[in-house]
């Protein structure tokens, strides 16, 4: 009962033992406490029930009885990290039973091996166990051996073989009402799953075990070690170092096992690592380096060694030491059969390469390169940035490049398989080597046209192709609406009060982690992108009069690619750093300009614009024609005011993601019937004041079949069902709710949005915009099936966006773009509400007239008074995309 439902296990042993019980009755009811204690609380405890119950098995003369307690008490010898001791306990155990309870113990023995990393001795044990336990036909321990087997295979990269024993397993579990075994069943399913590259199914299995064992009320420490690996290899690697290093804390509470401990510091460690924090990755590697030394555990010391390695290595302490360090961890775990060889191998490779070691680079980089035609994605990965490394040593372009291409191909694939744009987004980290080696290898050896096809090769990737569709999933959309609700509430109460509402917040952000969890379960339908960038046509689009800047970032320097007239020319501006600087001052006057009395900072602001345009643009901006400019900048620039800049001031200006984004734009039809929507939010500074305007002028117009009655478009101000083709929907108040909202904007020509923007840096896709019943966020866009072709959003922080993965941008600008939605106006900075109103209005006469958004827009700014706050808040809009 213990696993099956523990609660009442502990229960009836220690009402067991307050009953003076027989010698051989105690010893059970020891045991019990014992393991619950061993698993789920204080192993000190787990040792002194274990110690009792083996004394009184040898109390009552039953030899079957001693082995099995002798097996219950090696295991938490091993967990308590006391190896030694574990080890010679098993021993007795062995010596001692007989039959199906050795069978038992070896299989005990088994998972110890497993724990330890010796692999080798946990598959002999187990297969001596599982014919016995099949011959007594006990299902539950049957069972158990084959989880175990499965997940020891699954440590040597053996994933076939694991899947194998999984599903016999599972049909045993089938049979039973071990609860627990059934959960860990689930989350071995979902290690199966990572292993095979599938992270989508692996991260819904995970949670599915999570939520088996919340029903048990058992901790979770080996789930959260799985499930930071998967979070790891999903691009989330901050998540997976907060869980983590949250994990080890409650274990240190429970006074827990010291194995799991030094196994989540192994995961924590890799995780800072990957999130940016090498001195943390350091720290926690060091001290799960010790750990494992004292339990013994040669495996798991040598891989938390490659971590304490890269951690130096990226804290810029490369050296020959570290070159034999790192050869030698690879050579202890290629010795393992450890998938994690190739990793350590490519790492010597690239130590000796900086050193300027080139045979011993050589000698370990093809080592590495081995892995590039087998297993899953990311070791294939590893295995062609060890090619393309060895390729660049050999003073060869040409490898470089197809090493490059083949192993983003890789990740390409990989990609896809993630539904949420989240998830796709972030996986691009895993090629940002290959793309910086890539991009070099062009700059020197093919040209501009082969520095720009790179660049658009890893850039915005996220925007290639749509993401999945949310499931309709009863469970997520309950999470949805009841979050709108909870935060409608807490707005409602920091409104009144001044204050906020703890209990409400926390429950809000619970509902995040659920309606993010559910969308990460997301599998991608398009086994890749299919739609490889074609510099000619880029150029044919173009044509002679726009022009399409570019801007690439090698080794910290801008370089603009200049598109247009045929041709693809290159310029070198100034350092990205410098430039990222100038922008936050840049933003700083702007929102100074926002508010009255800011006017004397207006010639300090332009002079920053003028800064970063030689920056930015360098002597590319004498060569910019007189005609409409495209801007494509990294995802690092993405808060510059671009209309600011002296040469992008008085032009038809627009900002594209990528160039790819631009083309894909330019090439999306409007839908028929041309239906506008216009929506005002609650709160608004202005109240929207420009919506009733913008009502009355849509409201004059006619379509064909509505004669001259006089009244309104048919859909206009009300509140029933979806308007048809050339109405005009207006949403305020009541109706502005978020329902009614999607369903208008699906599929509308164009949308206008007054609703207070909100950015959300921790959690870029729960950036909302403000509605009657709560937040619209960006989970509630990605429902639809098409997005507004056009959409104006007038408000604050509806252009900001967080940089992640190798160039990707989440925001809810970015999240429209492969939705449809053709072009956007938003804002990249904060504005003053009530100048914002006249730039709208001129902004709608524009698109009136039928211009585009960034005709409209240039002509709108012009149309200002020339005070401060006017010209400022002109230039904090900016037209993304084509339409």
């Amino acid at each position: 009962m213990v696993f099956a439902a523990p609660g009442e296990a502990l229960t009836r042993a220690e009402e067991l033992l307050g009953a003076d019980p027989s010698p051989l009755h105690a010893s059970v009811a020891h045991q019990v406490i014992g393991i619950w204690q061993r698993d789920f609380g204080d192993t000190r405890r787990a040792l002194a029930h274990l110690r009792r119950a083996r004394d009184l098995a040898a109390r009552a003369e039953s030899a079957e009885r001693e082995a099995d307690v002798l097996a219950t008490l090696g295991v938490a010898l091993v967990h308590a990290g006391r190896t030694r001791a574990g080890l010679a306990a098993f021993e007795r155990g062995v010596a001692r039973g007989s039959g199906h309870t050795r069978a038992r113990v070896l299989f005990r023995r088994a998972y110890v091996w497993w724990v330890l990393g010796r692999h080798g001795e946990a598959l002999e044990d187990v297969r001596r166990a599982i014919p016995v336990l099949r011959q007594a036909d006990d299902v539950i321990w049957t069972a158990r051996a084959l989880t175990l087997r499965a997940t020891v295979h699954l440590a040597l990269g053996s994933v076939e073989r694991a899947d194998a024993d999984f599903t016999a397993a599972e049909a045993l579990w089938d049979t039973t009402g071990q609860e627990h075994d059934k959960a860990d069943a689930v989350e071995s399913k979902g290690l199966a799953a990572f292993r095979s590259g599938d992270v989508p199914a692996a991260l819904r299995l995970l949670d599915e075990a999570a939520e088996r064992y919340a029903k048990l009320g058992t901790p979770t420490f080996m789930l959260t070690i799985r499930r930071c690996e998967v979070l790891m290899a999903a691009g989330l690697a901050t998540e997976a170092l907060a869980e983590a290093d949250a994990a080890v804390a409650a274990l240190d509470g429970i006074g827990g096992q010291s194995t799991r401990k030094a196994e989540l510091l192994l995961v924590a460690a890799r995780a800072a690592r990957l999130a940016g924090e090498p001195q943390t990755s350091l720290a926690r590697a060091a001290v799960a380096v010790r750990l494992f030394a004292g339990q013994r555990r040669t495996w798991y010391e040598t891989h938390a060694r490659l971590v304490l390695i890269e951690a130096r290595v990226a804290t810029g302490h490369g050296s020959g030491r570290l070159v034999a360090d790192a050869a030698a961890v690879a050579e202890r775990l290629a010795a393992f059969g450890a998938p994690a060889a190739p990793e350590a191998s490519l790492l010597a490779g690239r130590i000796a390469l900086d050193l300027g070691w080139t045979a011993d680079a050589e000698r370990h980089l093809a080592v590495a390169a081995r892995s590039r035609h087998g297993g899953p994605p990311l070791a294939r990965m590893t295995g062609w940035a060890a090619q393309a490394l060895r390729a660049r040593a050999a003073g060869s372009a040409r490898g470089v490049l197809e090493a490059c291409r083949r192993g983003l191909d890789v990740l390409d694939d990989h990609r896809m398989t993630l539904g949420a744009s989240e998830l796709r987004a972030r996986a691009t980290a895993q090629g940002a080597e290959l793309a910086a080696l890539a991009q070099r290898a062009s700059l020197v050896s093919g040209g501009p046209r082969r520095l720009l096809g790179w660049s658009e090769r890893w850039r915005a990737t996220v925007l290639s192709a749509p993401p999945t569709r949310p499931p309709a999933d009863p469970v997520l959309l309950t999470a949805m609406t009841a979050f709108r609700e909870l935060a409608a509430r807490a707005e409602e109460a920091r409104t009144d009060g001044g204050r906020p509402a703890p209990a409400l917040e926390r429950e809000q952000r619970r509902l995040e982690r659920e309606i993010r969890s559910r969308t990460l379960h997301m599998r991608g339908e398009a086994p890749g992108d299919g739609d490889r960038f074609d510099v000619g046509r880029l150029l044919r689009r173009l044509g002679d009069e726009v022009r399409l800047v570019e801007l690439a970032v090698l080794d910290g320097r801008v370089h603009v690619l200049l598109c247009g007239q045929g041709r693809v020319r290159r310029f070198e501006a100034g350092l990205l750093t410098e430039a990222e600087v100038e922008a936050e001052h840049v933003q700083a006057g702007l929102r100074r300009l926002a508010h009255p009395g800011g006017e004397a900072r207006l010639p300090l602001v332009e002079a920053a614009g003028a800064r970063l345009e030689r920056l930015l643009l360098g002597p590319a901006a004498a060569h910019l024609g007189s005609g409409p400019v495209v801007v494509v900048p990294p995802g690092r620039l993405h808060r510059v005011p671009w209309a600011l800049l002296p040469a992008l001031r008085e032009r038809v200006l627009s900002v594209s993601p990528s160039a790819s984004s631009w083309l894909r734009a330019r090439d999306t039809a409007p839908p028929p019937g041309g239906r506008q929507v216009l929506v005002r939010g609650p709160g608004l500074a202005s109240g929207g004041a420009e919506v009733p305007e913008l009502s009355d002028r849509y409201a004059g117009r006619r379509t064909p079949d509505e004669g001259g009655t006089g009244a309104p478009p048919p859909g206009a101000r009300t509140g029933g069902g979806t308007a048809g083709p050339g109405a005009t929907v207006v949403l305020e108040g009541g109706d502005a709710r978020v329902p009614r909202v999607l369903r208008e904007l699906d599929g509308a020509a164009l949308a206008h949005i007054a609703a207070h923007g909100t950015f959300r840096a921790d959690s870029p896709l729960f950036s909302s915009l403000r509605m009657a019943d709560g937040p619209l966020i960006v989970h509630d866009f990605e429902r639809l099936d098409r997005s507004p072709y056009r959409i104006i959003l007038p408000c604050c922080d509806t252009a900001r966006f967080a940089s992640v993965g190798a160039d990707e941008l989440l925001g809810l600008v970015t999240a429209l773009l492969p939705l449809g939605t053709a072009g956007v106006v938003a804002c990249t900075a904060p504005v003053n509400d009530a100048a914002v109103v006249p730039l709208m209005l001129a902004l709608h006469k524009g698109l009136d007239a039928g211009l585009s958004l960034a005709e409209a827009l240039r002509d709108a700014r012009a149309a200002l008074p020339g005070d401060a706050v006017h010209q400022a808040t002109g230039w904090a809009f900016s037209a993304f995309g084509a339409a």
